[in-house]
């Protein structure tokens, strides 16, 4: 089993930053792209940033400039550090991964943490 468990979310005033931190753990070969996503009730999750196994990164337009996305391969661990948080910024954050379970040879799998809220207010 697999499991990706994110922490970090918080009550947040706008101008602020906030550190979130995702460990994937279990029976773990090895791992590929990490990202973070987000959703907002009744609306669809969307890309925050990914970032491949070797550093490259991608980020969604509206975070450009604020949010910095990083790893530690060591730790099987993907970080989002955001700052100049905006109330549009508030959303339940979801990290993503593409793993390859031990045991396995080749094809990775998708797997969701169960998300931790950010909420950016005054």
């Amino acid at each position: 089993q697999v499991h990706l468990v994110e922490s970090g979310g918080d009550l947040v005033q706008p101008g602020g930053s906030l550190r979130l931190a995702c460990t994937a753990s279990g029976s773990i070969a090895n791992i590929n792209t990490m990202g973070w996503y987000r959703q907002a009730p009744g609306k669809q999750r969307e890309l925050v940033a990914v970032i491949s196994d070797g550093g490259n990164t991608k980020y969604a337009d509206s975070v450009k400039g604020r949010f910095t996305i990083s790893r530690d391969n060591a730790k099987n661990t993907v970080y989002l550090q955001m700052n100049n948080l905006k109330p549009e910024d508030t959303d339940v954050y979801y990290c993503n991964a593409y793993i390859r379970p031990a045991g396995r040879a080749s094809n990775y799998d998708s797997y969701w943490g169960h998300g931790t809220q950010v909420t950016v207010s005054s």
